[in-house]
């Protein structure tokens, strides 16, 4: 009977307004469960799960038919709670509150949250209304989200500035270096090693520049590595993409780089046995005819 399956709705309510935990943290909140009439159950469960789940690009399914047992879902962790026994929820609204411990399972890390496009780490709260034959079985998620904890992380390794030179002469990839303008952009980043809470930050100066300038940026890459060593695939995406200078710049004047990490689409850099997230930075010069080069920069993010 389908119109008693839509009589209740289940929903989850975290104490935490944020819905953000780290290592050892006990997650609370309320299962709320909304009835329209008395409303027959065969047992209502709360699960948490961790899962590191690993995607193939297009281009590389079928090439690495052999290392799909590497891309299986890695579980993080997991918990099942049970919130009520078989019975009856009465017509109205019941709240049962619940806590559940966030551990690791065994030796694992418990890696931030991250939305990539080949890797996901995610964290989810799922509620389960058992129910009988006649009637649908109902469930509701909730993802939260995981950090490191900074008081384990340390300070950084060095914050030393990285500079970056880009000429004719730096530019790969290019068959003829002969039809690119004279040109110079010199700069730096404040470090290499950035907290993922602060912004990515440095400046550049365009020395010289025979054309036209139509756009300088500063691009945020991941890459991503899934796999084995038998093999893995790696692909480098772009995150997000700040211009910070429009039209000819001016030459010879600071032009300051700042660039505040995205929340999930980054994270601490990771490298594990079957995926590597890695970070780069790309400051790109446009020439006024569309024609672009660009320098590239490894960084390495992390939480402290």
């Amino acid at each position: 009977n389908s119109t008693t399956a839509m009589a209740a709705t289940l929903d989850i309510r975290l104490k935490r307004i944020n819905k953000t935990y780290t290592d050892g943290d006990t997650i609370s909140g309320y299962a709320v469960i909304r009835c329209k009439q008395d409303c027959g159950h065969n047992g209502l469960t709360l699960n948490l799960t961790g899962t590191v789940s690993m995607q193939l690009s297009s281009k590389n399914v079928g090439v690495f038919e052999a290392f799909y047992n590497s891309i299986k879902p890695i579980q993080l962790t997991g918990a099942t709670l049970e919130l009520a026994k078989p019975g009856k929820f009465t017509t109205g609204l019941t709240e049962i509150p619940f806590e559940i411990p966030f551990k690791s399972k065994g030796n694992k890390t418990l890696y931030e949250t991250y939305h990539g496009v080949f890797i996901n780490i995610q964290y989810v709260l799922q509620l389960d209304l058992k129910r009988s034959l006649l009637n649908k079985d109902l469930s509701k998620t909730c993802e939260f989200l995981v950090e490191y904890n900074p008081k384990n992380a340390g300070q950084p390794s060095s914050q030393t500035p990285v500079t970056f030179a880009i000429s004719p002469d730096s530019v790969v990839n290019v068959q003829n270096k002969a039809s690119l303008p004279k040109f110079r952009v010199t700069g730096q980043l404040t470090s290499s090693h950035i907290s993922i809470s602060e912004p990515l930050s440095g400046e550049l100066v365009i020395e010289q520049c025979a054309t036209r300038i139509k756009s300088v940026e500063l691009q945020l890459v991941r890459v991503e590595t899934c796999g084995c060593l038998e093999g893995y695939a790696k692909e480098t995406t772009e995150i997000q993409n700040i211009q910070v200078a429009d039209g000819d710049a001016p030459r010879g004047i600071k032009i300051p780089l700042h660039m505040v990490l995205p929340r999930l689409f980054t994270c601490p850099s990771v490298s594990a046995t079957n995926f590597r997230i890695e970070f780069e930075v790309n400051i790109v010069v446009v020439f006024q005819d569309d024609y672009l080069v660009s320098e590239n920069i490894p960084i390495r993010v992390s939480r402290f």
